[in-house]
């Protein structure tokens, strides 16, 4: 057993110069039935942009603040202690900032001890502790509550969640013991390993009440009001708090084993085990279900300080980083106030992506848009997808009546083009053929607004080809969505040699006013996504031709980490897209990039390949093994050679796109494989990883970071 209050946590304050403390400032609230309730009021002095979080700090002024209530709970001052946060917000978390500067796998291990020794006393303070959840609480946010006797939460918070394991590191404040033994392990799986693993989702209040997080929810109107008063009918015995999913007996015995398994099958069918957090979450877990609560913070304890001391915390937090604050601040991108002001958009082409970019245009812009297409047929058959999409979201709940039909009302389809006279901005979704976009544009710069902005959708075509023909190619920009395209955060904007300032800015703000993060890339073949992934895709039907099983292909490229492996990637985003992308990149660069005919006639097939039910390929179709007869040699490669081929393809690839200027830095590659092509956080993208297995060296005798992103246990 640990005794926290014997460890000497002098160390930590190396760490606190730049933390924005959060102070736990008290106040005691006289309830109804005479009992006194210690209030503390976690803020740390700045709005709402910056929320509280839990830096060494705010731990020691915690610390003490908890030590003198427990003092003052034992003199009989107080009958119970309540912990809320400042408007909106309870907190976000420990401050990763300082996390990630611990010179050694000890003084990680005594942040993971301090957060232990601080919130520990939630639960050792001699009268019951509430947790009154007003707001956003992630990671250590959660684990205050936890900790706490007894928890509320207002229904309108912004989010709860425990998402360090999306971070590479695991809840290590308690939440990987205390949540499994008070909601049951499925439910624990849920929020520990599964949504952390789902883009980081988060949990809506209802839903993690629902899972047994909270013991009671209320509206966000007398939040605070109706959590004293319910806290204080416990207090008295008048309330009675009933756990439905706190695991009993035969959970633990039967269930829980059961479950665990089903996890690591899960894990390993999905993610590969390259990932350590989301194993290292899962053994605790699996442990949380017997011995004490202090054996179980112990475990917390080791494995945190094991992989924030590891290369794949260094990493993410060199990701989190590009996401927090390069994503929100464009390099390259012009003033905001050049923008031209958009009130209404066109969309040239009524298909399913052009469908797509009305239905998002419409919801987060909410002006006028107008879609186009070559018969009424297709353009009455457009909007009839966007209207029922409209009825799905509103039928989930995420629209109201009236927002639904003041959207359905702004969205209308034309086969007039005359009518976008008045776009202010005009996108094509048309074929991916630079003579069919060209004549779009051709059709469509007559008609509209001399200052109205064009873009182009093009995934890797040349933008400046494709507005070769226009009088005023300077209003010409790329605007590459990532499908799906509400889903997915990234818009590439590609600048032409002619795009002015104002196009380029009008790009960005668009972008903003969609929820997207804009990258600015040079109009290069494949911009900078489908360019490596071009890479990828290559050298895995490369090695195909050569005489490599598929499946041996397929385990090759396991080790990058990827979300999806190459011939599961090229199954998404279709055959026939994929042989187009292989071919524009091996016209543009055919001393480097892979591209074969037989490919097309693969394109051709309904099926390629042969899946299980998780989407892992398993291997090809019978048609597709009789179209390649005869197409492939005779000289497989092993998985290691495929591998380091890929590797060191990657690594010339991003060296040449710095040289060339596609981009401005190397973040800005990494940013976009990490928005658009879901390139894990655990490799912080591409280059850090590439840098870490030797690829920059043995490409071009450098590396990419100076010094390179390594763990402590590395460098």
């Amino acid at each position: 057993m640990t005794n926290y209050d014997a460890i000497d946590f002098s160390p930590l304050d190396a760490f606190t110069a730049d933390e924005v403390v959060t102070h736990s400032p008290v106040r005691d609230i006289r309830l109804p039935s005479g009992n006194v309730l210690a209030l503390i009021t976690l803020d740390n002095g700045r709005d709402h942009t910056r929320p509280n979080t839990l830096g060494p700090a705010t731990l020691a002024e915690l610390n003490d603040t908890l030590s003198t209530l427990r003092a003052r709970a034992a003199a009989g001052e107080i009958q119970a202690v309540g912990i809320t946060g400042k408007q909106y917000i309870l907190a976000a978390g420990a401050d990763l900032s300082q996390v990630s500067q611990v010179p050694s796998r000890d003084a990680a291990k005594l942040i993971a001890q301090r957060g232990h020794q601080v919130l520990g006393q939630l639960s050792t303070l001699g009268v019951p502790s509430f947790a009154f959840v007003n707001g956003l609480a992630l990671g250590g946010g959660v684990e205050v509550a936890l900790n706490s006797t007894y928890r509320t939460v207002d229904s309108s918070a912004a989010a709860i969640a425990l998402p360090e394991v999306f971070l590479g590191i695991i809840p290590g404040w308690g939440g990987a013991y205390l949540l499994p033994n008070l909601i049951g392990i499925e439910n624990a799986l849920e929020v520990v390993i599964s949504n952390p693993l789902k883009q980081n989702r988060t949990l809506k209040p209802q839903r993690a009440f629902e899972l047994g997080m909270f013991d009671a929810i209320f509206s966000p109107a007398t939040y605070l009001e109706d959590s004293l008063s319910w806290a204080d009918r416990v207090l008295t015995g008048a309330q009675k708090v009933v756990r439905k999913n706190e695991p009993g007996k035969i959970e633990r015995l039967t269930k829980w084993p059961v479950a665990i398994k089903m996890a690591r099958s899960m894990l390993e069918s999905r993610i590969g085990t390259v990932p350590r957090s989301p194993y290292v979450a899962l053994e605790l877990l699996e442990k949380a279900r017997s011995g004490t609560k202090e054996e179980g913070f112990a475990r917390e304890d080791d494995a945190l300080a094991d992989l924030v001391a590891g290369d794949q915390f260094a990493a993410s937090m060199y990701a989190f980083d590009l996401v927090q604050k390069r994503a929100k601040r464009p390099v390259g991108a012009p003033d905001k106030s050049l923008a031209k002001k958009v009130t209404k958009v066109g969309i040239i082409g009524a298909g399913l992506m052009a469908s797509q970019f009305a239905l998002l245009f419409v919801r987060r812009l909410k002006v006028p848009v107008l879609i186009t297409d070559l018969d009424q047929a297709r353009v009455d058959k457009g909007v009839a997808h966007i209207h029922d999409e409209i009825g799905a979201l509103e039928a989930k709940g995420r629209l109201d009546g009236d927002t639904a039909n003041q959207l359905r009302a702004l969205v209308r389809g034309t086969t007039d083009t005359s009518e976008f006279a008045d776009c202010d901005f005009v996108i094509e979704a048309v074929f991916e053929e630079v003579g069919v976009k060209q004549q779009v544009f051709a059709g469509i710069e007559p008609i509209i607004a001399p200052d109205a902005i064009l873009a182009t959708n093009t995934s890797s075509l040349s933008v400046a080809e494709i507005g070769a023909h226009l009088a005023h190619p300077e209003r010409l920009v790329g605007f590459h969505f990532f499908n799906p395209v509400a889903v997915m955060p990234l818009i590439e904007v590609v600048k032409t040699p002619t795009t002015n300032e104002q196009t380029l800015s009008t790009a960005f703000v668009v972008a903003r006013g969609l929820g997207k993060n804009a990258v600015l890339t040079a109009d290069a073949p494949g911009f900078v996504v489908n360019r490596l992934l071009a890479k990828v895709m290559g050298e895995a039907a490369r090695a195909v031709y050569e005489g490599t099983p598929l499946m041996t292909v397929e385990k090759a490229f396991a080790p990058l980490g990827l979300p999806m492996s190459p011939f599961q990637l090229i199954d998404l985003v279709g055959w026939k897209v994929a042989a187009h992308v292989q071919d524009t990149m091996a016209h543009a660069f055919p001393e480097r990039f892979f591209a074969s005919e037989n490919f097309h006639s693969l394109a051709e097939l309904s099926q390629v390949v042969e899946k299980d039910k998780s989407g892992r390929v398993t291997g090809w179709t019978k048609a597709a093994e009789k179209v390649l007869t005869g197409a492939v040699g005779s000289t497989p490669s092993s998985e290691a050679t495929i591998l380091q081929r890929v590797q060191d393809g990657l690594a010339q690839e991003i060296h040449l796109m710095l040289e060339e200027g596609v981009v401005p830095e190397v973040e800005d590659v990494d940013l976009c494989l990490i928005l658009g092509a879901g390139w894990p956080f655990i490799d912080g993208g591409a280059s850090p990883y590439l840098d870490r297995e030797g690829a920059s060296e043995r490409v071009f005798a450098d590396t990419f970071h100076h010094p390179p992103i390594l763990g402590i246990v590395s460098r």
